[in-house]
């Protein structure tokens, strides 16, 4: 998350984050083989987002502050289900260095990358107007 905000900062991008579990869960395996991997999306996602994967996997073992960091983001956006895909961005409170979250919205598995993109385009316009 750091590495995230520290692009989002330098960029003036909003952060794209995949809530997924990786190795266990057969919706988030599909979203990625429909919309992650294809060229559409990643061009895309190089002209508009930083990219942030938080995983939960089952058979794998995350390093302890990154098991945390992941929970810590799961209940902050309420994530009850996988694939959850959510547009935010972060500020940070200098004082404390605890992160804000403006959330722009979320979707979940989404068929194809033409699809996946322009719900975030229609999410990303709406946080360029301010609505």
């Amino acid at each position: 998350v750091d590495e995230a905000y520290a692009e989002s900062q330098k960029t003036g991008k909003p952060i794209l984050a995949n809530f997924t579990g990786s190795d266990w869960c057969g919706w988030c395996k599909k979203l990625t083989k429909s919309v992650f991997v294809h060229k559409e999306f990643k061009d895309w996602a190089d002209k508009n987002v930083v990219l942030l994967e938080l995983d939960f996997p089952r058979r794998k073992q995350l390093p302890a502050r990154f098991k945390q960091q992941n929970q810590n983001l799961q209940q902050a956006f309420k994530v009850r289900g996988y694939p959850t895909v959510w547009l935010f961005d972060l500020s940070k409170e200098s004082k404390n260095s605890e992160y804000s979250i403006e959330a722009h919205g979320k979707t979940g598995y989404t068929k194809t990358a033409s699809e996946f993109t322009a719900n975030m385009d229609r999410m990303l316009s709406q946080r360029d107007s301010g609505e």
